[in-house]
């Protein structure tokens, strides 16, 4: 039996509608673009945060590494393919320029870091840091004042206190400041020099242990700098990323722990 019509027209229109889905298919959803970022090992916390928080804003999506600076430098030489430093201090910015490793912009200061001699028993440190004088302690914690510039100011208090000397037998080096504070925290050292980002509680005080809140003109300053790798020169995402760092939820976040925000 001939096939009506009716019949004959639907099945013209799904043969169309075959060859249409044939010979042009459906474009492949954009995926959002990565960027890799070195993050100075002090800044770990409040950039996981600010980095989730760019996420759900940007649609952007973050490869996050944490470690000292003085490490990250040597990889970048070798052909690390990070986009984005966030640095624990200028030095290594301005060393990255140098070597052709980084671009002027975008640069810029976006955290000013606090040095603590902590302990994680109370009544270790005292409010003064007089301890440091004492034979109170066995193990001393520092990170590697080569590599780590919260180990390098450490190291520059001690100097000036006078008690390098009698100290430096004790100290158990970290690799950098995460280490110097599990260090502590584990009892592995009575005490030693941390960033402030690590101990500071919710309401701004010292979430536990003792500790010292070391005067700033016992070390160089702690300005911390963010800037632009050249495997990144062209990347959306490590531009969006540095940006936000300027936002406000991002510096709401960098002074909810403990750091100071340049003028």
């Amino acid at each position: 039996m001939p096939l009506c019509r009716t019949a004959i027209a639907s099945l013209s229109l799904w043969v169309l509608l075959l060859i249409g889905v044939t010979t042009f298919p459906m474009a492949p959803q954009a995926r959002a673009d990565e960027v890799q970022v070195a993050v100075a090992a002090n800044f770990t916390a409040p950039m996981r945060k600010i980095a989730a928080e760019f996420e759900k804003d940007t649609g952007h999506k973050t490869v996050l590494m944490f470690g000292t600076v003085g490490k990250f430098f040597a990889q970048m030489k070798a052909g690390a393919p990070f986009e984005v430093l966030v640095s624990s201090d200028r030095e290594t910015p301005d060393a990255l320029l140098r070597e052709g490793l980084a671009v002027e912009a975008p640069r810029f200061t976006y955290a000013i870091g606090k040095l603590v001699l902590w302990s994680a028993s109370p009544g270790v440190v005292d409010p003064k840091g007089e301890v440091l004088r004492s034979n109170a302690f066995r193990h001393f914690a520092l990170a590697n004042p080569r590599l780590a510039v919260y180990g390098a100011a450490g190291q520059a208090v001690m100097k000036k206190l006078g008690v390098w000397e009698a100290i430096e037998p004790r100290i158990v080096t970290a690799e950098n400041i995460t280490q110097a504070y599990q260090f502590i925290a584990s009892g592995n050292a009575e005490l030693g020099f941390v960033a402030y980002s690590q101990v500071v509680g919710l309401d701004g005080k010292i979430a536990s242990g003792s500790a010292w809140m070391v005067p700033t003109d016992l070390h160089p300053p702690l300005p911390q700098d963010v800037i632009l790798l050249t495997p990144g020169k062209d990347s959306a995402a490590a531009k969006a990323i540095i940006a936000y760092l300027r936002s406000e939820k991002a510096r709401a976040i960098i002074l909810s722990y403990g750091y100071d925000l340049p003028n």
